[in-house]
């Protein structure tokens, strides 16, 4: 996860994301490079529009979140009378 949130760092900066510069911020962090893992996101993310890939993250993740909120009707049980006379016709036999 270090990678990414490093790579989104830098795009949020305006730094170009690449090897060099995701290397520096994942050291920075403390945590140990992966040389593998920092080519392999970098050539994953060549071509990558990461402003649109958010704004879509966030419409797909707003969209749930939403649908949860909106209130829900409430469904009264009503018994139809036919029953509910029965119901009192058996008490007086």
């Amino acid at each position: 996860m270090e990678y990414i949130y490093g790579a989104l760092l830098l795009h949020k900066l305006g730094k170009e994301v690449n090897e060099d510069n995701l290397k520096k911020v994942v050291s920075a962090s403390g945590a140990d490079v992966d040389e593998a893992k920092v080519k392999v996101l970098v050539a994953s993310l060549k071509g990558v529009n990461i402003d649109e890939q958010l704004a879509n993250a966030a419409l797909a993740s707003a969209a749930p979140a939403a649908a949860a909120q909106a209130p829900k009707e409430e469904k009264k049980k009503e018994e139809p009378k036919a029953e509910a006379a029965e119901g009192l016709a058996s008490l007086f036999g």
